[in-house]
């Protein structure tokens, strides 16, 4: 059987915060836990906003916290040609479509949001003729690459995943995945010929990662992240979902809302022995 294999997988586009803090503790105890590894990856798809500042920052930020990894450090932004290749795949099996859709036109026909709340994608693509996309393409019209969920779901069965939790020693849960939640979503976007939920299980797969610890905003997206396993032959770690922290607000803590960063906190000086204390560690 192989070692149990976890990773970390920030995105360099701001400084970590405490949320972050306490996603790698966790990452990094359940690897000594199991009697695995902790390997870092950096999900940097987004090349305008992910920083090399940033980059350098994460590994900084990290060693303070008294983490280490493997080498070398897989980065998404040079793989970008595998990520492809899963993508033609799927184009192949006739489950891509071209959306010329705005986020401003999703928002005027949206009928229900999606699990993030977000205006849900009607399909409106979806029921383009062929000739029509032929135009649009040809045209140059901005377009992104969504995925034909209902359809994929009739070429796989039962999509069920293993849950462990509420800590990584507890015994595995049968959970079943149920991605028509998200309508189709986005695999190739307009500016990269990539997303997120595609990179990832492509990583994971890459690096044999048997584990994925992530906080408990991401359940949802593992149904999606489990319908692209099964149509791309990937096997599907165990998952464990996590605690978050939350702000005076009750909002958990973004780099978007300007929570207070790791670098914030060793300015004011505070020791990382204070951070993990404080975080339970």
């Amino acid at each position: 059987m192989s070692k149990p294999l976890l990773r970390f997988a920030p995105s360099p586009n701001g400084r970590l915060h405490l949320g972050h803090a306490l996603s790698a503790l966790i990452t990094w105890r359940a690897a000594d836990l199991l009697g695995g590894t902790a390997h870092l990856r950096i999900e940097d798809i987004d090349t305008n906003r992910c920083k090399p500042e940033f980059t350098a920052a994460i590994f900084e930020d990290l060693h303070w916290l008294g983490l280490s990894w493997p080498e070398p450090v897989m980065h998404q932004s040079d793989r970008f040609e595998i990520y492809m290749d899963a993508a033609n795949r799927l184009r192949a099996m006739d489950l891509l479509y071209p959306c010329f859709c705005s986020r401003t036109d999703i928002a005027a026909h949206a009928s229900e949001p999606d699990p993030e709340g977000a205006p849900l994608y009607p399909g409106t693509c979806r029921h383009l003729s062929n000739a029509e996309r032929i135009e649009r393409l040809e045209r140059g019209d901005p377009v992104q690459f969504r995925l034909d969920v209902e359809a994929a779901l009739e070429m796989t069965r039962s999509l069920s995943f293993s849950v462990i939790g509420p800590t990584i020693l507890d015994r595995p849960q049968i959970r079943y995945a149920r991605p028509q939640r998200w309508g189709d979503v986005v695999l190739q976007r307009k500016d990269i010929p990539t997303s997120y939920h595609l990179s990832v299980v492509i990583d994971d797969a890459a690096q044999g990662v048997t584990h994925v610890t992530r906080g408990r905003d991401m359940e949802a997206a593992t149904d999606i992240h489990v319908l692209l396993q099964m149509l791309l032959g990937l096997p599907t770690p165990y998952y464990h979902f996590h605690r978050l922290l939350l702000d005076d607000s009750g909002q958990k803590l973004s780099k978007s809302k300007g929570s207070q960063t790791l670098a914030d906190l060793r300015a004011q000086g505070a020791t990382a022995e204070q951070v993990r204390r404080q975080l339970g560690f």
